[in-house]
Formats: C-alpha cells, structure tokens, sequence
C-alpha cells in the first residue's frame, strides 16, 4: 500500500538544498539523498530576502548563472533535474517540503553569521514538522569547531593553524559521483534566466566568456592540466604575473564545482607519485590553507567585510575620500604600471593575479590611503571567485587590520615588485599597451611622499592602542 508509510521504506522524497556546492561529485548532501533510497528534488534557492545575505556582485553573479546551468545539465543526465525559486530560504523551503510532502531535506554547511542563523532555523523547522533534515561538511578540509588553540580559541596566526591542520587526520576522500539520481517529479519552479544574474544593458561580460567556462566538467579539466602540468613549476613561479602558473581553481572552489578534497587529494597523489613536487605541492596546499584559515575567520567575525578584526584600527585617521583617486584605481589609470595592468586585468577577466591582488590592495590602502572596504566592495563586485571570507580576509591582511596581518609598516612598493616579478613588462604591456607613450598618465601620487603617509597615520593608530 503505497499510503502506509510504516510498511517498507519510506519514499516521501528528498530535497537536496544546494548553494555554494554547485557539483554532483563529492557533494555530502547529494550523496545522502541518493543513498536514502528517496526519490530526490534538487533545489537552488535565489534568496534576495533574508536579512544579512550579501548577493553576489555583477562578475560573480555571471558566473552563478552559467554554473548553475551547467549543474542542471550534470544532474539531468543522471535522472535528475535542477529547479530554480527564489525567496526567503526558511518560507520557500517549508512550502516546498509541505508541497512534496517530503521526508527528508539534506544540505552542505555555509559559515557566515546569517547563513548560519538561516541554516540553523530551517533546520529546526523541517524537524519539527517531522522532516529528517541534515547538514554535511563539504566546503572546508576542516571544520571551525575542529581546529582550535590549545586554550580551546580559534587561532589567530596562520603558521600554527596551519600546523594544527596539518597535525589532524587526513582529508576524507572525496566521494564518487552519483551514476543514478531516482528524479522525484519536480516542483514548479522559475527559469535560471528568470533570476536575471546575466549583464545586458550593457553586456559587459565579453571579457569573462573568453576567459572562463563555468562548470563541473571544465573545473576537473582544469584541477587535471593543474596537477598535470603546472604543479612542478608552482613554487618557483607562481609570483610572476606573466607566466600562467597558477592553479586558476579560485572560482571553482567558490562556487563549489570543486572541493577542497578533490583538490587536496589530487595534489597530493601526484606529489606522491613524484616526490620531486614535494616542495611545490606543500606550497599550493599551504593556499588551500590560506583559504581554510579565511573561512575559520569568518566563523569567529561574522562582521568581517564591514568591521576590523583590530579594534584599533577603527581610529585609523583616513582622509577624506578623494573620488578621482578612487575612480584612477578603480578603471586602471593611476600611473602606476603594475597597479593599472592588475585593475585592468580584473576588469577584462573577472580575476587578478595573486602578487598583483596584494600591490593593488596595499596601492589603495597605503598609497591612496583609501579605507580597505572601498576596495573590498570593487573586488567583490569584479570578481568571479570573490567569497564571503577569503575576500575581506584578505583586504583585511593587506591593510593591517586582519587576522595575522602584515606588519602595518609594510607597504608594497608597486615600481619595486614590478620589476622584480615582471622584469621584462611582459604582464604590464599585455594589459596597459600605451605604457611608457606619451597617452599614459602621470602617477595619481607619489609613492613616498605617500608612504611616508601611510606610516604616520599608522603610527597614530599605534599610538592609541598604547594609551588605551
């Protein structure tokens, strides 16, 4: 009788709820749901509602698009199907299971201060109507509550965080994808371009569609050309701009199409295979690390992209905001080779590479002397892989104000690391072709009378942390 739930197994389905985990591999919650024995509804939830949420910016949300297409298609060639809404998570998500009567709704974890209170009440709510509901850890090697001090604290220092990590057990494997997903009759739902995530007046993403291919599929191609082909030459070249020697995962681990496991263990096998990448594959799973580190910051500072993890740096004398300045960063015309050709880079491609991400930043903060958070907010908005933590985390490092911070006293000299990590202008001339022309600009500043500066208002800073 297919009413008397008490006789055999239950076959009320399952709702996976994906979010940042846009992938059919090493997916926990999908994992879950197929080893159930349910019939499974696949969701993905555009919730502009719920307060506290920050939305993706222009370039992440062009990404968002093309991977969440890419991930119905995944699930659709294993009997599944991906369905769209939009709304308030906790009330779409209570609607939706009372309309499939569903048994059953799994997720994996997210660590900001409002998806957790969201996480948290719907998963209170699915259990109180009798739903057994679930969440997993997918997107970190190691959970928050895991890696602590031992006081029992979150660290604040990368070295011996990373130590600690490095000191608990191994990864798990990742887990197969699954070969068959048993698609429950799907709900109705909105099309992907009923969100609205692409630009059109005007198309501006050109840059973007030339540079990347969202997706599962491309993401594995490109962790294999990685660990194939450019893990050798990582540690020794990974800070020279012109010379495509990194992994390029970023976005791939925002949105989820890869996991960090897949990663580690991919790295980590060939490192095996060759102990000659010994050195090199420490070095890139140190920036796994880094990416870790960022997230268990989040957890403990909620505020990250809007407060100083350093109380003191709230005092921090900075000028009144000059919007030409800003505006010079912003289109890459400051003058400044290196900091124009990484400004422009981003606005082309939706990414930066890393050594030229630290000289922009420090640029706007310690040059220009523009609070960090205008410049996190134009990352966040010009990025495909800007996160929730690694990308305040990281402007917060920058500007001194962060978990283990660079030291306020250093300021990146841009002409400097130029012509250390770009010698030849080979990156600058690729992105400011008039470099060295009469059409380009004179330096919106000068760097040392400008640095000079910078030490002096963080010497006030200093200062007030010593009389408080």
């Amino acid at each position: 009788m297919s009413g008397d739930r008490s006789a055999g197994r239950d076959r009320r389905p399952a709702v996976v709820w994906f979010r940042d985990d846009l992938r059919v591999a090493d997916n926990p919650a999908l994992d879950a749901a197929v080893r159930s024995g349910r019939p499974v509804v696949c969701v993905y939830l555009w919730d502009d509602v719920s307060p506290g949420l920050r939305l993706p910016g222009g370039a992440a949300r062009w990404w968002l698009h093309h991977s969440l297409t890419a991930l119905d298609q995944e699930l659709r060639t294993r009997g599944g199907q991906l369905v769209v809404r939009r709304g308030a998570a906790e009330a779409e998500l209570q609607a939706l299971t009372s309309e499939l009567d569903a048994g059953a709704l799994y997720w994996n974890r997210r660590y900001g201060g409002a998806e957790r209170t969201i996480d948290a009440a719907v998963k209170s709510a699915a259990r109180e109507a009798g739903i057994d509901a679930q969440s997993f850890g997918a997107n970190l090697l190691f959970e928050p509550w895991t890696i602590r001090t031992g006081s029992g604290t979150a660290f604040s220092v990368f070295t011996p965080f990373w130590r600690a990590c490095l000191s608990a057990p191994t990864p798990r494997k990742p887990l197969a994808a699954p070969r068959g997903i048993d698609g429950a009759r799907p709900p109705a739902g909105v099309g992907i371009d009923d969100l609205a995530l692409l630009p059109t007046r005007p198309d501006w993403a050109g840059g973007l569609r030339d540079a990347w291919q969202p997706g599962e599929h491309a993401a594995h191609a490109d962790l294999r050309r990685f660990v194939g082909d450019d893990l050798a030459r990582y540690r020794a070249d990974r800070d020279v701009p012109a010379i495509d020697a990194t992994s390029r995962l970023s976005p791939r681990l925002r949105w989820g199409e890869l996991s960090p496991h897949q990663v580690w263990h991919a790295a980590s096998a060939v490192r095996d295979r060759d102990r000659g990448l010994a050195d090199s594959a420490a070095v890139f799973l140190s920036e796994l690390g880094w990416r870790e580190f960022a997230y268990h910051t989040l957890f403990e500072h909620p505020d990250l992209a809007t407060v100083n993890i350093h109380r003191q740096y709230d005092a921090f004398p900075w000028p009144r905001l000059h919007p030409s300045a800003l505006h010079a960063w912003q289109r890459g015309r400051t003058g400044i080779p290196l900091v124009d050709a990484g400004m422009r880079e981003l606005w082309a491609t939706g990414t930066m590479h890393n050594r030229v991400r630290m000289v922009t930043a420090s640029f706007l903060t310690k040059n220009l002397l523009i609070d960090w958070r205008r410049g996190e907010q134009w990352f966040w908005d010009t990025l495909v892989d800007a996160d929730p933590a690694s990308n305040p985390f990281n402007w917060q490092w920058v500007a001194g104000s962060g978990a283990d911070a660079a030291p306020y006293f250093r300021v990146f000299n841009p002409e400097l690391q130029r012509t250390k990590f770009d010698p030849h202008g080979d990156y600058v001339r690729r992105w400011v072709p008039e470099w060295d022309t009469d059409e380009y600009p004179e330096p919106v500043v000068d760097l040392a009378e400008t640095r000079r500066a910078a030490l002096a208002a963080y010497d006030t800073v200093k200062g007030s942390a010593q009389r408080a």
